[in-house]
């Protein structure tokens, strides 16, 4: 039984679903791949993601391979004629765009109730939530994939301190992914979503950009690319040192928060802005969060200390305890996915071409991975990337034999080998 908010809004969805699917071969090469395996033939897979034209594609492409198929979305990231025309072709949907956060969880929960034997997450709140609240159905599941820098890093911590029960593969951390999507997609459509919501050129805007790990690192680079003014702010000295070396100004946060224009928080930490921070902001100064987590800016500390929504939504205002009033973007959400379409078509191709190759994994390895979060075999990373590489017009040379000879060797130059022969 679905949740979904209007089902009669399916052929909408349908539409802006098909032409997706023309953008996305790595996607087709993968399902084509787990179609004649039969790897996912029966298979119950649970996807929880950003509930879209991309991911739909997905979901119908796992069922055509023949897995038992469910999905779930939070509401702000939901679109509803899309979930609607999942409900229509026989998929069942927990997701609507305006449920609560408890609501959320319970659709969650109402995915769980599928007893999936494969996790498709982003954020992996569904995977820490099966953990918590539904533990019964992780001893029948093959392992689950996370997409998102901040979804690893918590399975991470749950792999540390012994509390992860199944396999996880880090599809986030595949180099077809966290080299295109963070950085070109993710940081293509945040600074759009933020041009657009501010209906200003970015051209002489001083952007702060809060973390310079791939997502940031792609958010600077539009923005300069947009002609404004970009620092950077960061805790690690390594990745300071590349903003510096990719042509921008680095400061503390607190220095550069009072001259920015914007500032946009890129590190999927919650509390990277703090409200101390959010202070020393000019008047109408606009702060967004680019691929990030709840509270990544400090809002709710903000007001806890005097702030003042005076209004809420795409661009809303903030009134500050001393009087400033600053922009707010989507609330302090992930900018990208809730307040834009998510990242492009192709770029998403290959993080979904990823996600899919990491459920082949899983079902081919079942019962023999042990229980951490794993990386995707890079075989499998470079098969995503190939199939997307046809797509885009290119080719690809083979090592030579005296280049396989050279990489074989370990002797120095002019050495002999046993058989004598000179090297």
């Amino acid at each position: 039984m679905s949740r979904i908010a209007d089902s009669t809004r399916w052929h909408e969805g349908a539409e802006r679903i098909d032409w997706a699917r023309r953008f996305m071969p790595a996607t087709a090469a993968l399902t084509a791949g787990l179609t004649a395996s039969g790897a996912a033939r029966g298979i119950r897979i649970a996807l929880s993601d950003v509930l879209e034209p991309k991911t739909a594609a997905v979901a119908l492409s796992l069922a055509e391979a023949g897995a038992e198929v469910a999905v779930s979305c939070v509401g702000r990231d939901t679109d509803d004629a899309v979930a609607a025309a999942l409900v229509h072709a026989g998929i069942p949907v927990y997701a609507f765009s305006r449920a609560t956060d408890a609501e959320d969880r319970e659709n969650v929960l109402a995915l769980l109730g599928h007893r999936p034997e494969v996790i498709i997450d982003d954020g992996s709140y569904t995977i820490r939530l099966a953990h918590t609240a539904r533990p019964d159905v992780l001893a029948g599941m093959a392992g689950a994939t996370e997409q998102t820098t901040s979804g690893v890093r918590p399975l991470r911590e749950m792999a540390r301190q012994g509390a992860l029960r199944i396999p996880v593969v880090a599809a986030n951390d595949a180099r077809t992914k966290s080299l295109f999507d963070n950085a070109h997609g993710t940081g293509q459509a945040v600074v759009f979503a933020v041009a657009d919501l501010l209906g200003r050129p970015l051209a002489g805007a001083h952007v702060v950009v809060a973390g310079f790990g791939p997502v940031g690192s792609g958010i600077a680079r539009h923005a300069r690319a947009l002609g404004a003014r970009v620092t950077v702010s960061e805790v690690d000295p390594v990745a300071a040192l590349q903003a510096v070396f990719a042509g921008h100004a680095v400061a503390k946060l607190s220095d550069a928060a009072r001259t920015a224009d914007i500032l946009i928080s890129a590190t999927g930490i919650a509390g990277t802005v703090p409200s101390e921070v959010l202070a020393l902001l000019p008047e109408d100064s606009a702060v967004a969060v680019g691929g990030g987590v709840d509270q990544e800016i400090s809002l709710e500390d903000a007001v806890a200390g005097g702030g003042e929504w005076l209004t809420r939504g795409k661009v809303g205002v903030l009134r500050l305890p001393g009087g400033r009033r600053i922009r707010v973007l989507d609330d302090g959400h992930c900018i990208n996915v809730s307040a834009a379409e998510g990242n492009p078509i192709e770029i998403m191709d290959l993080s979904f071409g990823v996600q899919l190759a990491a459920v082949d994994h899983l079902l081919t390895h079942r019962g023999a991975l042990e229980i951490a979060v794993h990386e995707l075999p890079r075989a499998a990373d470079d098969r995503v990337a190939a199939h997307a590489l046809v797509a885009f017009g290119g080719g690809l040379d083979t090592p030579s034999a005296a280049q396989r000879a050279f990489l074989a060797s370990w002797r120095p130059r002019g050495e002999r080998d046993a058989d004598g022969d000179p090297e």
